[in-house]
């Protein structure tokens, strides 16, 4: 298959780069698409958080008060969950959130979401996203051009005018082919690619 490339400020230039139909033409798979969304934001948790039993609490290693003849209910130590400075019951200890997904599985969620955003046309293709200075102002006006105000930027190689251009402009990422993921693709509206970016995701999908 055949997508156009858009030139900025003129539309398409009637030109169009030759795509694979098995990742930019597959059917959607909403609850493939689905699963590795949530592995990856699962995988993206810290999961450090701690907390202290009764057993790891400090002091509390003394009896407080005697067994019987004072009235108030048997306690044999003051770090008791119940107690205020005590342990808890189901302390919290750290884990790993991170969910199994397999490279097959990973791919072709990929190559759906990438089929979506053709079909949406979502997806804009452009040569090149070069900018001449490091300047927002021409980041900005690169994007107008492109009739775009958000969005995400995929290139070969983000160099350091484009990075300096675009870091500062709201609701805008910019990448390189490596670090695109699932969550990305489907949060932003718009996705820019160039040629170069598209061949090199497409081989990498393949």
């Amino acid at each position: 298959m055949n997508l156009n490339i858009y030139e900025p400020g003129k539309g398409f230039s009637g030109e169009n780069v030759e795509v694979s139909e098995a990742t930019f033409a597959r059917q959607f798979n909403e609850a493939l698409v689905h699963q590795v969304v949530v592995a990856y934001l699962a995988g993206g948790r810290q999961g450090s958080k701690a907390q202290k039993t009764r057993s790891e609490v400090r002091g509390g290693g003394r009896k407080p008060y005697r067994q019987k003849g004072t009235g108030r209910a048997r306690a044999g130590t003051i770090r008791s969950p119940i107690w205020r400075g005590g342990g808890k019951a189901f302390a919290a200890k750290p884990r790993d959130f991170g969910q199994k997904v397999n490279r097959k599985m990973f791919r072709g969620a990929m190559q759906a979401i990438l089929s979506e955003l053709v079909r949406q046309e979502r997806l804009v293709v452009v040569e090149s996203f070069a900018l001449d200075t490091p300047k927002t102002r021409e980041f900005i006006a690169r994007m107008k051009s492109l009739n775009l105000e958000k969005g995400l930027v995929i290139v070969e190689d983000v160099d350091r005018n484009l990075y300096l251009g675009g870091r500062n402009v709201k609701g805008v990422e910019i990448t390189d082919p490596q670090g695109i993921n699932p969550v990305d693709l489907l949060a932003y509206e718009s996705v820019v690619v160039t040629v170069g970016a598209l061949k090199a995701i497409e081989e990498s999908l393949a």
